[in-house]
């Protein structure tokens, strides 16, 4: 729904709400209208009050869990899937979503134990396939990963995420030419996917294919200017085509967006020193070296100044 039709929505349900105080539906559905203006304290507030009325509404504690969720309570969020299962063991969706939040908590096999429920309850649900490939992948199991994700673009072949993150797997299991296959695909489905284009770019810069890499660079960065990496790496493959002054200007952007990367200091110090400044070489390997003292590097390169 549009915003326009989403306030008519809720002006709707909230009369209903005054002619039967009582009617549970109309606050779950206000909720669900609230929740979807990103409105996520009201939407919980109807949900609270819906439950009330009808404690034994799975489906409403389901939608409450997922007002937590989109509200950054994960605690909460999992608690209400909890009771929408206890309520509902056949509830595809609450699987699916405790699942997300579970993985979002880092608790990736618990996540892998719920996308497995939803797949035994629903198994042509291509985004369960994808999620639980996800979490294969975060787990570092890329054969099961990519087996996932090949199930989830069997089931819907317009699915551009699954694409582009089989393409990551295949691209940390350095199967090159699969990955930038992948990644292409993931963009004929979806132009304006700046990840896409990003992971694109690093794939043909791992082959030294630099100019393509830097086109794809220029995508991610015109379809998200405030990506740091995009700057950061394009940096480095301008660095590597010898352009000091294009990787200098792309540190520099990449600094003002992220000013705690030690890598782009470090890796602008390089450029300068590479193209004979050294003084800002020395400065700029000095603030590497205080925002990450760990790290040689940086030291070790102001040293031979």
């Amino acid at each position: 729904m549009h915003q326009d039709e989403l306030d008519l929505a809720i002006v709707n349900y909230t009369r209903a709400i005054a002619l039967d105080p009582q009617d549970a539906e109309a606050y779950s559905d206000r909720g669900l209208a609230y929740h979807d203006k990103g409105d996520y304290d009201r939407a919980i507030a109807d949900f609270d009050q819906a439950i009330a009325l009808d404690p034994h509404d799975a489906e409403t504690h389901s939608d409450r869990g997922l007002a937590y969720y989109f509200r950054g309570d994960l605690d909460q969020a999992i608690v209400n899937y909890n009771q929408a299962i206890t309520l509902d063991p056949q509830l595809v969706e609450a699987y699916s979503n405790r699942g997300t939040a579970y993985y979002d908590t880092g608790d990736v096999g618990q996540a892998i134990a719920d996308y497995d429920q939803v797949i035994a309850l629903d198994p042509q649900d291509a985004d369960a396939y994808y999620n639980r490939g996800n979490a294969y992948h975060e787990m570092g199991d890329l054969d099961r990963a990519i087996a996932d994700l090949d199930q989830a673009i069997a089931l819907d072949p317009m699915l551009a995420p699954a694409y582009n993150n089989r393409g990551l797997v295949h691209y940390d299991k350095d199967e090159l030419d699969l990955a930038i296959a992948d990644y292409e695909q993931a963009i004929a489905l979806d132009p304006e996917s700046a990840g896409s284009h990003f992971n694109l770019a690093n794939a043909y810069a791992s082959i030294d294919e630099l100019d393509k890499a830097i086109a794809n660079y220029d995508q991610a960065i015109a379809l998200d200017p405030q990506d740091a990496d995009a700057y950061f790496n394009r940096g480095n493959a301008y660095f590597s085509l010898g352009d000091l002054d294009q990787a200098i200007t792309d540190y520099d952007q990449a600094i003002a967006l992220d000013p705690q990367d030690a890598d782009a200091y470090a890796n602008r110090g390089l450029a300068y020193e590479t193209r004979g400044d050294l003084d800002e070489a020395i400065a700029d390997y000095g603030q590497a070296t205080a925002l990450e003292p760990q790290d040689t590097d940086a030291d070790s390169a102001r040293g031979l100044n």
